[in-house]
């Protein structure tokens, strides 16, 4: 399929073949028939990505914030691959359109395939043949509102959000500031609430399209548009305003207060600047808000990821409403859209749509784009033919699920350094993220989803680097399939998916790995050498700042497992590696917070081994400034500490030093050497940690210890 793109990194729009998205459980699966283009935000958004990386910065502290802490605790080469792995990607454009239901998530309700939707979400309702949008982000289009109209519900949401929120009624003053697509539908429908509008813009373009509407259109000419306001409003002001001006400057805001009534709402739309006095706002004790895209419910996980609706008895308007709103406006005719579009364009042509709002040659407001109603049936992006001949000495073949972040700094790289050259077919749940890594690893195909990969005759050795609570089911189902499984951690989140990944394993006569890689890292080999011929039973204290991370990280998603599943098993493997004996008892203990600490973050876990060997893996979200991971080994006599994986020292004594090493490579070196004939995995041990660590998990949370 076609998708609109911005390169991070700069240049121009760029229209790709990209395999279609799969969606999850709460998403739904729509053919695009129409998508509508918000010349403003996908404007901010190509500016920014064609800026220098000192005003990318400035315009994203957080993520400078992130690059300094992987600079302090990985070290700069690390830090220099994540900015370079983020420069190298895609931003989708695009967030508001209508389609044809194709496929509908188990967990979605009240739509059906074949439906007309309208869809909504940046990065999700993109400029796309296909879109996998959350369910609560889809509304039935009624009877009679053709798709092209539709499209406009999105943007139209924005507008009426902010209306709600000035808390206008019928007979109200409306003042709309900034007369572009979104500030001209929030006079549209400030009228069909029975309010009155007036809209001022410096440009005649806009201000013609509004006074067509029956908008009140003012030219910016200072005090004399405040004259007319105030004549207009019978000397009292405005009623509410809303900015919707897209203006850096603080110009816009602060003629604000001018035209406003005592105790009159301000409503902030657009992006401006906020250099602002406090005396005109304080004269007139306006109340200043700032309208958070489509209404509740926006970047909230649990309302847009995991489709937990609000009551209407709580939450009347949420953004999925909001939706319902414009849809049934559009409907009764009482909101008009279809002569704001100025230009059309099919997607093959996007390009020159962004080339026009870049230049601005001429007029426009929206801008849509159009799509085929036939859509080729094959899901896959062949970037190269695979190869002529193939030997009995070849790579085998290898498939990837997952194509994030880690998957292409650290495990991509890890796994052609140990010599898999001959790179299949590469999968992603949005399918962009997998053309670049195809693109960038030498893969000869990108496919839709996971299933598409290990259902491919040449692939040999499948990759999972998906989401953790897919692991379990699609490792399941490629050993099934008689593939070789890599697995990243962890396998399970619960014993039941980990009983039939083990029963899948055994039967399949297959090699499964898990990307316990710190058991292969050279610290680790260089200690279990010094232990090797020492009897007495060892005591482990394994230390772990790992840092906090923000409420918007996935680790929050309930439906990953947390920190605990997702990251300590990490380090109940590499106690296990060290100790050398199967784990016979394990105990979890969640911390209770504090101040910066994020609950649920902080866990001690104790393990005894079946050689009366002791480890103690403290790990907390405190930030990493002596280091990450500190462990500490003694063992009769001998005491060997691991500071960070950059050395081992053993009675004073270095065993190893050099720069960071987590194994990585050699881990997947230790897998190529199995699938390829030579030594097996220790994945009976793997099985163990992962066992463990789910029963840690379960008393830490104060649950049974049974399957669940």
């Amino acid at each position: 399929m076609k998708q609109i793109v911005q390169p991070v990194s700069g240049g121009p729009v760029a229209v790709l073949d990209v395999p279609r998205p799969v969606p999850d459980a709460t998403e739904v699966l729509v053919r695009t028939v129409a998508s509508v283009i918000s010349p403003g935000t996908e404007r901010a958004v190509t500016a920014l990505a064609r800026s220098s990386l000192i005003s990318k910065a400035r315009a994203r502290p957080d993520l400078v914030r992130q690059v300094v802490r992987t600079a302090r605790t990985e070290g700069p080469a690390a830090a220099t691959r994540a900015v370079r792995g983020r420069l190298a990607g895609d931003l989708p454009l695009g967030y508001s359109a209508a389609g044809v239901v194709i496929e509908v998530g188990a967990a979605v309700t009240g739509l059906r395939t074949g439906q007309l939707v309208a869809t909504g979400g940046a990065g999700q309702a993109n400029h796309a043949e296909f879109q996998a949008v959350p369910g609560l982000l889809c509304a039935a289009v009624p009877y009679g509102v053709p798709a092209q109209d539709a499209a406009f519900t999105t943007v139209a949401s924005i507008a009426l959000h902010a209306l709600r929120l000035a808390d206008v009624e019928p007979g109200s003053k409306i003042v709309v500031l900034g007369l572009g697509l979104i500030g001209q539908l929030a006079a549209r429908l400030a009228h069909a609430a029975g309010c009155d509008a007036a809209g001022i813009d410096p440009a005649p373009y806009p201000r013609e399209v509004a006074a067509s509407s029956g908008v009140l259109a003012l030219d910016e000419c200072g005090d004399a548009t405040t004259e007319q306001v105030l004549s207009w409003s019978r000397g009292r002001g405005a009623d509410a305003v809303l900015v919707c001006a897209a203006d850096r400057s603080s110009e816009a805001v602060k003629r604000v207060p001018a035209l406003c009534r005592d105790r009159a709402a301000v409503v902030v739309v657009g992006d401006v600047g906020l250099q602002l006095r406090r005396a005109p706002f304080y004269e007139r004790e306006l109340s200043l808000r700032f309208a958070r895209s489509y209404g509740p419910g926006r970047y909230e996980p649990s309302y847009e990821a995991w489709g937990v609706d609000y009551p209407a008895g709580q939450v009347r308007w949420t953004e999925g409403r909001n939706f319902e709103a414009v849809l049934d406006l559009l409907a009764a005719g009482r909101l008009t859209v279809s002569d704001l579009v100025t230009q059309s364009f099919d997607i093959a042509d996007a390009a020159a749509a962004y080339q026009l709002i870049e230049q601005r040659a001429q007029p426009y407001l929206a801008i849509r784009l159009t799509y085929p109603a036939a859509i080729a049936p094959d899901d896959s992006v062949r970037l190269k033919p695979p190869p002529a001949t193939m030997t009995a000495s070849s790579s085998p073949g290898v498939g990837w699920a997952g194509a994030g972040a880690f998957s292409t700094r650290t495990l991509l790289p890890a796994f052609r350094s140990a010599g898999f050259d001959h790179l299949v077919a590469v999968a992603s749940a949005s399918g962009l993220s997998a053309v670049r890594a195809a693109a960038s690893y030498g893969f000869e195909k990108a496919v839709s989803g996971a299933d598409a990969v290990i259902a491919d005759p040449d692939v040999e050795v499948v990759v999972i680097a998906t989401p953790h609570d897919t692991h379990a089911g699609l490792a399941a189902r490629a050993l099934g399939a008689g593939r070789h499984v890599w697995c990243e951690k962890p396998l399970a989140l619960t014993a039941d998916e980990l009983d039939a990944v083990e029963g899948a394993w055994r039967a399949s006569e297959r090699q499964l790995a898990i990307g316990f890689n710190r058991r292969w890292s050279p610290a680790v080999l260089a200690a279990r050498r010094a232990l090797a011929g020492v009897a007495a039973p060892k005591l482990i204290v394994y230390r772990v700042a790992a840092g906090p991370v923000p409420d918007s990280h996935w680790y929050r998603d309930r439906r990953q497992g947390g920190r605990l599943l997702g990251e300590v098993c990490h380090f109940v493997d590499t106690a296990q590696a060290l100790v050398g004996a199967p784990i016979e008892d394990v105990t979890g203990l969640p911390g209770g917070g504090g101040a910066g600490v994020q609950h649920g973050d902080d866990v001690a876990v104790s393990l005894r081994f079946t050689d009366g060997s002791l480890a103690t893996i403290a790990y907390g979200s405190a930030p990493a400034v002596a280091g990450k991971e500190w462990i500490e080994v003694h063992a009769g006599s001998r005491r060997l500490v691991i500071d960070d994986f950059r050395c081992a020292h053993a009675d004073g004594k270095t065993l190893w030093k050099g720069r960071q090493d987590k194994g990585h490579r050699a881990c997947a070196t230790a897998f190529r050497d199995a699938v390829t004939g030579g030594p097996v995995l220790p994945t009976e041990a793997m099985l163990g940690t992962m066992r463990a660590t789910i029963q840690a998990a379960a008393r830490a949370m104060g649950g049974p210890d049974h399957h669940g």
